[in-house]
């Protein structure tokens, strides 16, 4: 290559050689044509699909270039900080909290475990997990069935008791009721793991043994000895680093077996399956992969136990079994909590698409933007849904005679065990319950939400759809309208007491309407009722004689067990536990069937009065305030609610005062007239002044300097500064009341502990409003008069008086804040300096004389010290 001939140039690009770019002559072609860069070249040759030169059939040659031999390259500084140079603090924030997710995940994971062997050692095994025990049994000439079975059945008292949580049936035995076939098979159990000679029944239950013969002492005694200087590695010891190393290799054992193994295993069975597509169009790869690689897992595993079993190989075969409980117990709980009310919060969206004039575009287009989030509000409404329709269940329980809920599993019974049921029956039952239950849950939803929708459209068509919008041209703040939903509405709505009460007494009058137009009052309700309604009792729990249902003596409830009660419950086998005997009628199919129809139109009428009713008088009450501008369903229908709850409230509240008398009824109504007046006052100047004055200096101190650059001027809406400063009030009040006592936190503890019926007017404006008022205009006042009337004064320039105006409130607050935390400090340093003044010199205490201040000091007589 010629470098020195400057007039050398590219015969493609038609420029010259640079440094970074040089020329090459790779052919025979000479004059303006000899030069040309490499990139022009590759680029040529990629275009015309040739390797020579088409002028002279020169075939182009390239040499390879290589790295240095060395790995390292610069300083020893260099190689020594490597590991470093590997860390980033790009994403250091995320790693943090990714890496706190996992170690979560893995603790949880092993108490599960550890939790989940409990309830395999205490509550037994599957049949089929123990059945090839049993040919060992009968060769040692024990019968199972003459040694459990009649024994149990002819002398129940030498049965032993069944456990707190017994199992419920396997798939081994026909459907039958869950009462005493359950505890006379279980004692069978016992007596074959006990009597067995096979060697891994003692080794299974040596776990068992251990957990029978733990010390409370000892444990006592470690959780004393373990200490956090000592778990911190703060006491000199090497404790720590075991601590760590045990932490990152159980870390990276949970990562490894329940994370990258299963979903490798089902990468390569859904690539394998073509399934990839389909996979990663539904935003979840990672997760839908595992789950499969999950479920591929439990099919290899019940697979090898079933090989193990023929083999006899017995010890591969419990192990194998086990870790297929464990397995399948992970699945069912993640179908339970996860599955199942993603699918109850789609089906009530798809249900309600028509309420508010949406499709099912629009909600693909909002999964496609934001599909983590979608997901996650469609699980929660659905579970959501699924306690609500539990809790109303229970609510039924009291109400109904015992018996009539026969197909659902009650709740508070102390002897279910959902857990027990996930360990003990097969798939196929699990997945018949699963099926059952989105079938009626479903159902439900076509009652009460699709078909009103569509009995609104038709007798109402003007009333939907409901304004759902996320903008508002109405004058009031979104932000405030929030803020009074969350600190005034919702409070009063979500106060369970009276609004149960209530609904109880509506199922009441329901059921004892429905009983005697039908028939089925004995049904219903039993013949006692009317000697048990007025005592709170549970119908349905039905605990057996001598049986107290004392819940605390219960194992804790495991992470779904309700959801799983809910839903996966029904279908039950057999009768209740605790039946009672009822008069039944002529055509009693006929009139159940009546009785199931009046009891979906009556659900119809009660879902169109709370799709309309709270709506249409929410927005009546907002068209005084709003005008015609639409605002959000939500705060219509809250404010309809609102208004709802004050009227049944104030009915409720007459109708218990009628049966006193005119002149008690007037009585009440003047003194709650009094204490009105007196609660609006003091509304006024806590609930009203301070959280206006609050939100105006919030405003000034934070949001206007960040917000406002000095060439504008900021606006202020005292409505949103008010909304703010409840937000603010109920924000310091909290705090105040969770820190050390002082007078604000007096004041507020005494206006709590006297309530609105011993309201004392003169004690809140003397001791907490007008204390609180006079600091909130000084912090507000102050700083205006320094800013707008003594620094004019002084003789300074107009863009300073504007920096002044502006940014005197944020450093007055800076000023005060820096004084507090000094003058903290100053304190902390004096409690330390007599502390160590204490500790090092302090040899005893002596006695001060009472002496009066007139007296000098000089004549209290020498002290005499008082040794320790």
């Amino acid at each position: 290559m010629d470098m020195a001939d400057e007039a050398d140039i590219c015969r493609v690009c038609r420029s010259e050689g640079t440094a970074d770019k040089p020329l090459y002559h790779p052919c025979v072609c000479t004059g303006s044509i000899k030069f040309i860069h490499q990139e022009c070249l590759v680029q040529w040759l990629k275009h015309s699909r040739k390797e020579y030169c088409e002028l002279c059939k020169h075939r182009f040659a390239f040499t390879p270039s290589r790295i240095y031999k060395c790995l390292f390259t610069g300083s020893v500084s260099s190689l020594l900080t490597l590991p470093l140079d590997m860390l980033s603090t790009e994403n250091l924030l995320a790693d943090c909290l990714q890496g706190c997710f996992v170690v979560t995940c893995t603790l949880c994971a092993f108490i599960s475990l550890v939790w989940l062997r409990e309830q395999i050692v205490h509550g037994g095994a599957p049949l089929w997990l123990e059945h090839q025990q049993q040919p060992q049994a009968n060769a040692a000439g024990q019968q199972p069935n003459e040694a459990a079975g009649p024994g149990a059945a002819e002398n129940p008292a030498a049965a032993p008791p069944a456990p707190a949580d017994p199992p419920a049936h396997n798939e081994a035995q026909p459907e039958a009721p869950d009462g005493p076939p359950e505890q006379g098979e279980e004692p069978e159990l016992d007596n074959e793991e006990e009597e067995g000679p096979a060697a891994e029944d003692a080794e299974a239950n040596n776990g068992a043994q251990d957990d029978m013969n733990w010390n409370a002492l000892e444990w006592d005694r470690a959780a004393e000895e373990l200490t956090w200087e000592r778990m911190l590695g703060l006491d000199g010891s090497l404790v720590f680093l075991e601590h760590v190393f045990w932490v990152v290799s159980l870390n990276t054992l949970f990562i490894l077996v329940f994370a990258f193994c299963p979903y490798h295993i089902g990468h390569f069975s859904v690539v394998g399956l073509g399934f990839e597509e389909y996979v990663q169009a539904s935003h979840f790869e990672g997760l839908i992969t595992t789950i499969v690689g999950y479920i591929l897992l439990a099919m290899t595993l019940i697979l090898c136990h079933g090989l193990a079993a023929l083999v006899r190989f017995q010890r591969s075969r419990r192990l194998l079994g086990v870790c297929y409980i464990v397995v399948k117990v992970s699945l069912l709980v993640v179908v339970e909590i996860g599955v199942f009310p993603l699918i109850c919060g789609w089906w009530l969206d798809i249900c309600s698409l028509e309420m508010f004039d949406a499709s099912l575009k629009d909600r693909e287009l909002s999964f496609k933007s934001a599909p983590g989030t979608t997901m996650f509000l469609h699980w929660l409404v659905g579970m959501v849904y699924v306690f609500y329709f539990a809790s109303f269940i229970l609510l039924l329980r009291e109400v109904l005679r015992p018996g009539v809920l026969w197909f659902l599993r009650n709740l508070n019974d102390p002897d279910f065990n959902p857990v027990q049921e996930m360990i003990h029956l097969p798939i196929y039952r699990h997945l018949r319950r699963f099926i059952l239950s989105v079938v009626v849950f479903g159902s439900i939803v076509l009652l009460m939400l699709w078909l009103p929708i569509r009995v609104i459209k038709l007798v109402l068509p003007a009333f939907l759809p409901y304004n759902v919008m996320l903008y508002s041209d109405a004058p009031v703040s979104e932000l405030s309208l929030e803020l009074l939903l969350l600190q005034v509405v919702l409070p009063a709505l979500l106060e369970q007491g009276h609004t149960r009460q209530w609904l109880k007494g509506l199922v009441r009058a329901w059921t004892v309407s429905a009983g005697y137009l039908l028939d089925l009052h004995s049904y219903l309700l039993g013949e006692q009722e009317d000697n048990e309604a007025n005592q709170p009792v549970n119908n349905n729990n039905n605990p057996a004689p001598g049986h107290h249902n004392n819940n605390n003596d219960n194992p804790a409830p495991a992470v779904g067990e309700g959801l799983h009660a809910a839903h996966q419950a029904i279908l039950q086998q057999g009768g209740p536990v605790g039946f009672q005997p009822y008069h039944r009628p002529p055509r009693f199919p006929f009139r159940i069937v009546l009785l199931i129809g009046f009891m979906c139109v009556t659900l119809l009428v009660a879902s169109l009065m709370c799709l309309t009713l709270p709506v249409f008088a929410g927005r009546w009450l907002m068209s005084f305030w709003t005008g015609s501008s639409k605002i959000h369903e939500l705060y219509t229908a809250a404010c309809g609610l609102y208004v709802c709850w004050l009227s049944i409230r104030g009915a409720t509240v007459l109708l218990a005062w009628m049966p006193q008398g005119r002149t008690v009824i007037m009585l009440k109504a003047q003194e709650w007239t009094l204490m009105i007046l007196k609660t609006l006052v003091v509304a006024l100047l806590v609930a009203g002044v301070i959280p206006l004055l609050l939100g105006l200096l919030f405003e000034l101190v934070i949001v206007a300097p960040l917000r406002v650059p000095l060439d504008q001027t900021p606006l202020f809406y005292p409505w949103q500064d008010w909304a703010l400063g409840v937000l603010h009030a109920k924000i310091i009040a909290a705090i105040t009341l969770m820190g050390p006592q002082w007078w604000l936190k007096t004041v507020i503890e005494q206006v709590y502990a006297n309530g609105i019926r011993n309201i004392d007017l003169y004690f809140i404006i003397r001791k907490l409003a007008a204390p609180v008022i006079s600091v909130l205009l000084l912090s507000l006042c102050v700083p205006y008069v320094i800013a707008a009337g003594i620094v004019p004064a002084i003789g300074v320039t107009p863009e300073m008086q504007i920096l002044m105006q502006r940014r005197i409130y944020p450093f007055l607050l800076m000023v005060v804040s820096i004084i507090g935390i000094l003058s903290f400090q100053i304190r902390q340093f004096k409690r330390l300096y007599e502390h160590i003044k204490n500790d090092k010199y302090l040899v005893g205490q002596r006695l001060v004389n009472y002496e009066r201040k007139a007296r000098a000091a000089s004549s209290v007589p020498p002290p005499n010290p008082i040794p320790e």
